[in-house]
This record gives C-alpha cells, structure tokens and sequence, in this order.
C-alpha cells in the first residue's frame, strides 16, 4: 500500500507543479506561460468526453493498434523461431530483414500510400511493422538462449521436432517473447499517432494534429493524455497476460531497500562444517528430482 500512495503522491505533486507554473506564466528557462493550465486542459477533456467524436477517435485508433500488433505478434514469433531453428531461413531471410530493421516504420509512409488502396490498409501496415521486428528480434535471441539439455532430453524419449517445438523452444522462449511485445506495442503507439497525423481520417493522432493546426493546445494536450493513458494500459495487459502464461517460472524473491540478501540474526551459531556439506545435498536433492520429475513427464 505504502508504494501505491508513492506512486499517487508523484503524480499529484506533478500535477501540481504543472498547475503552479502555468498558471503564475512562468518563464524561467522553460516558457510556461504558452503552455495550458491543469484545470484548462481537465475542462476540454471533460467537454470531450461528452461529445461522439472522441470516441470515434478512440475506437479507429485502438482497432488499428490492436490489428496491426496481432499481425506483429504472430508473424514476429513465426519467424524468429525459423530463423533462429534453421540455417537456411537464416540465409535466405536473415539479410533481407536486417537491411529493413534500421528503417524507421514511420519512413514507411509513402511505400504504404503507394502499396496499398486505402488510409486504413496502410496505417495497419506501419503499425504492424513497427512492433514486428522488436518481436521478431527478442524471439530469435530467445530460442537461440535455450540450453540444448532440453531438446536432447526430449529427442532422448523419442520427441519429434514437433515435440521439441511444443514442449522446448515454445514455452522456454515466452519471457524473452513477451519482453519483444511489450517493447513492440510501444513503438506501435508511436508510429499509429505519427501514421495517423499525416495520412489518417479520425482516430487520436489525427485529431490531436488538428487541435494543433487550429491552436488548440488543451485539446493537444488531451491527446497527449490519452495516448500516454492508452499506451500504460496496452502495455500493461501485455505484461499481465506475459506472467500468466509464464507462471511456471521460478520467481526470485525481492525485497525492496536490499542489495543482498538478508544476514542472519545476532547471535545465530555458525554451521558445522561436517553437517554444511549435507545440509547443501539435502537442499539440492529435491530441486534434483523436481528436474527428472518433469523431464520424465
């Protein structure tokens, strides 16, 4: 509870701030006097809220971020795993992609004008190739970090390369596949606002670059809020649904203040030195056989 308050406590005196320096014009090295108040931009967002266009806005926008990431998502973990499983998609594919990784998605705008027939087809198109290679990328270095005890022990019991793929390399590389997701629907969020500025009818970052051709700053600052409220949200679905499908995993326990961990008491004798070396064997002995447990299964 106490780091709930905190992280309450930081946004309310951020708030604040913004309020104090606004509203007293500041202009130290900052110009705050051009910037709108808290309670301005709380104004529009609430006359927004009341109206239909906002979430019109919100719907376009959200189906092209969602469409364009589930594109990302499963093409991405397709073909990090058969670059990373064979040689030869390694070289066909491997130099075609890194050739078009550095490549801002955004920069991809007139190839989607001219590609594709419609606005929408091509907002998707940059949405989807913008979170494709930050999962593409973390799946490949995933597998590639799986230790090969694994895959033999299956192959050992008479696994196919299905079988490896399904009870290895699969579930072995969710961590690593769920960190390139939850990197790929942020640069999603960038590129879907920036795509929808220069070629998009409705949706968030049309309407926030139209408040700014008309000087309307609280109602760009509306969309800022939303963006920044849209992309913690997405972003924290992804990371939910990543620790419950990788609930399995072995989880280190923390406690925050602590570099290392906890000492024992004043006073505690130290261990004997013919019984430390059993008492490490009797430690070990059950993680042993939790391992041939589930390997056996």
């Amino acid at each position: 509870m106490i780091r709930y308050v905190l992280r309450v406590v930081s946004l309310a005196a951020a708030l604040g701030l913004w309020q104090l320096l606004t509203s007293r014009d500041a202009d130290l090295w900052l110009r705050f006097s051009q910037f709108p108040t808290v309670t301005d931009v709380a104004r529009t967002f609430a006359d927004r809220l009341a109206g239909p266009d906002y979430w019109t806005d919100l719907t376009d926008s959200l189906t092209r971020i969602l469409t364009g990431f589930l594109l990302a998502a499963v093409l991405g973990v397709a073909t990090g795993v058969l670059v990373a499983r064979s040689r030869l998609a390694e070289d066909l594919l491997g130099p075609v992609l890194e050739v078009i990784r550095p490549i801002p998605a955004i920069a991809l705008v007139p190839v989607a004008i001219l590609l594709f027939p419609s606005n929408e087809q091509g907002i998707v198109f940059i949405t989807c190739t913008a979170a494709f290679f930050p999962v593409l990328v973390s799946t490949r270095h995933a597998v590639r970090a799986l230790t090969p005890v694994w895959e033999e022990a299956v192959r050992t019991m008479g696994g196919g390369r299905w079988r490896v793929l399904a009870s290895v390399v699969l579930p072995g590389a969710l961590p690593g596949v769920f960190g390139g997701l939850s990197v790929g629907i942020g640069v999603s969020w960038i590129c879907v606002i920036s795509a929808e500025m220069i070629s998009g009818q409705y949706g968030v970052g049309y309407r926030t670059w139209q408040d700014y051709t008309v000087v309307d700053y609280p109602g760009v600052f509306v969309g800022m809020v939303t963006i920044g409220v849209l992309g913690w949200l997405t972003s924290t679905a992804v990371e939910l649904l990543g620790r419950r499908l990788t609930r399995w995993l072995p989880r280190a326990s923390y406690v925050p203040g602590t570099a290392r961990p906890r000492s024992a008491p004043t006073g505690t004798p130290a261990p004997d030195a013919r019984t430390a070396v059993p008492a490490a064997r009797k430690g070990t002995e059950p993680e042993e056989a939790r391992h041939e447990h589930l390997v056996r299964d």
